[in-house]
């Protein structure tokens, strides 16, 4: 069967027994059956993972601030987020030795550069880390550790299995996909944040595996802590959808745009900062210092914030006033608008904070957050300014949409995620509307997610274009050719000839006592004189050419390709910044290595 790869090593006696009986039975089984069954276990193991990530992290949560007056300000939230971030950081540099922060870019980079293989700590690392971290305060989302915990879990079952690359990438997909399924208890957006975000090929062999493996995942998040999902609103009546209010849905919308295009830069604009200063512990102290004065000032940022917007959408708004220094002013309308936007803001710079200071944390939450935010700003604004009976649950899940398809990039996956967690279905066209438009401004003031946009600076970004994921895993380093005979600049003629009988190629690179390149020389062009004894001693300069272009060492092939087409040239020399010599790229290796790569993730 193409699913299964030989194995080039001799397994220890119990794997050796585990393996031969599942060669057995793939032999009696088609490759879609096979990859059915997998799925299953992927779906069972993320939603287990994601059980055991939700009981940890609660029960840190209930022992650190369930217990707080709802009516009094608290010092420990000074204290608590700092503490978390150092814990998960000394976790991380100790224990796992490794990056898990930033899940979903984790996986997409994993899909990318390291062939969808995920390193099997990560199947628990992130459960660990991500529970300390937003237990503890941290202002960020349990879903990005969640995803790379169930990317990693499929990731190396595929491997367990001994799948092929196209089949561990989809092992992998269907692991996060049954990751969110079962954190939200919501299979069809599992289903749909895989194709949209990670970019997986939308095909009957892949679908499939993603439905079975996010329906047994929901399935067992069900049976493990019931049907409430984690998000729990009902609509009435008064919620529903009404004509009248498209032109605020539309006005909505282009908020939503603008405040994921604030989430994303803000975001990488903080976290540059504070991941540019070199000590760890001054990052601790300023990380901490910014992240619990903002949780004591609005508590509602503690954590991932479900409880806040929860709150909102069933139009409690004195909830978020609770344990704060603003409690007694819970009452007065122009306070608790005021104090939801700056909530709103605030909430951004305490991700941006906790992620870059140490914490192992995502955006999906926040960005909900915003969302919730957003919508109820808005809804109150016009409550209060015009007296409009606006629905605060309505405009609260649409918001949460909307900013969600903005930061994210994926409108289908906001759109489907809030139908399922609300049953608010009758809600699709103003979820359409709103996410539509806030997705097309923030695509138009920055068309990177935030999920993208380190991974394509670095040009390690897979579409659904064939053509450009397939460049993605060609590295121009592989790809160099370095045999090539160098010639000093004071070189002459008659030195070249010498060394022509034993050359391998026909171009020469001219480099100075540096190593600098500072042209090329064509064996075509010495041919009327190499036979001229008289001629031997002209300097090589004479005959020097200067490249049509020059590549350098750290492009990537996919910007590389095209500049053969525009200097009409099948050779272009590779330098580093200073401009020394490195070697030669040739389009025609290029191609060669793109029609190998081709077959290899098609395989």
């Amino acid at each position: 069967m193409k699913i299964i790869e030989e194995s080039k090593y001799i397994k220890p006696a119990g794997r050796e027994k585990i393996y031969k009986w599942f060669l057995r039975l793939t032999q009696r089984l088609s490759e879609r059956q096979m990859l059915a069954i997998l799925a299953v276990v992927v779906g069972a193991l993320a939603g287990l993972g994601t059980y055991l990530f939700e009981v940890l992290l609660h029960g840190i949560k209930s022992c650190l601030v369930n217990w707080f007056d709802v009516d009094t300000f608290h010092v420990l939230y000074l204290i608590y987020p700092g503490i978390g971030i150092v814990l998960a950081t000394l976790f991380v540099k100790y224990i796992v030795r490794d990056n898990i922060s930033e899940g979903v870019t984790r996986v997409l980079y994993a899909m990318s550069s390291r062939g969808s293989r995920i390193a099997g700590h990560n199947c628990w690392t992130s459960i660990v880390g991500g529970a300390t971290t937003i237990g503890f305060g941290g202002s960020v989302g349990p879903e990005a550790p969640i995803v790379l915990t169930g990317a990693a879990i499929g990731s190396n079952v595929g491997k367990l299995a001994k799948l092929n690359y196209r089949n561990i990438t989809l092992m992998l997909c269907c692991g996060a996909g049954a990751a969110v399924a079962a954190i939200f208890k919501a299979p069809i957006t599992g289903v749909v944040f895989v194709l949209e975000i990670l970019m997986l090929d939308i095909t009957s062999a892949s679908v499939i595996p993603l439905l079975i493996s996010s329906v047994t995942a929901t399935t067992l998040a069900i049976v493990l802590r019931g049907w409430d999902p984690i998000i729990s609103v009902s609509l009435s009546q008064a919620d529903a959808f009404q004509i009248k209010h498209i032109p605020l849905f539309i006005l909505l919308g282009c908020i939503c745009g603008a405040m994921s295009y604030y989430f994303t830069s803000a975001n990488a604009a903080i976290g540059k900062r504070i991941s540019s200063i070199k000590r760890q512990r001054n990052r601790w102290i300023i990380g901490g210092t910014i992240l619990g004065l903002l949780i004591f000032l609005f508590p509602a940022l503690y954590g991932e914030g479900y409880e806040a917007f929860v709150s909102l959408m069933h139009g409690d708004k004195h909830t978020i006033f609770e344990r704060s220094l603003f409690y007694a002013f819970r009452d007065i309308d122009w306070v608790v608008l005021i104090y939801i936007i700056a909530t709103m803001f605030f909430k951004v710079i305490a991700t941006a904070t906790t992620n870059a200071a140490g914490g192992v944390g995502g955006t999906f939450a926040p960005s909900l957050f915003v969302g919730a935010f957003t919508g109820a700003s808005l809804a109150l604004f016009c409550q209060i300014c015009f007296g409009w009976n606006i629905s605060i649950a309505t405009f609260t899940l649409v918001g949460m949409a909307g900013v969600m398809a903005g930061v994210m990039n994926a409108p289908l996956t906001s759109i489907f995620l809030i139908a399922e967690l609300s049953n608010g279905y009758g809600l699709f066209i103003p979820l359409m509307i709103v996410s539509c438009i806030a997705f097309a401004v923030g695509y138009y003031l920055d068309p990177d997610s935030i999920y993208t946009k380190r991974l394509r600076a670095k040009g390690e970004l897979l579409t659904h274009d064939k053509d450009q994921s397939v460049l993605v895993f060609l590295k121009l380093d592989e790809l160099m050719e370095s045999d090539f005979v160098r010639l000093r600049e004071k070189a002459t003629l008659g030195d070249v000839v010498s060394i022509i009988a034993s050359a391998r190629r026909n171009i020469f690179p001219v480099i100075d006592d540096f190593g600098h390149l500072i042209g090329i020389v064509q064996l075509d062009d010495l041919r009327e004189d190499m036979f001229k004894h008289e001629k031997w001693g002209n300097p090589i300069t004479t005959y020097m050419i200067q490249p049509p272009d020059r590549i350098l060492e750290k492009e990537q092939i996919q910007e590389v390709l095209p500049r053969f087409e525009q200097n009409h040239t099948w050779m272009l020399p590779v330098v580093d910044k200073e401009n020394r010599y490195k070697g030669f790229i040739s389009k025609s290796k290029i191609l060669n290595a793109y029609r190998e790569q081709l077959v290899n993730i098609s395989q």
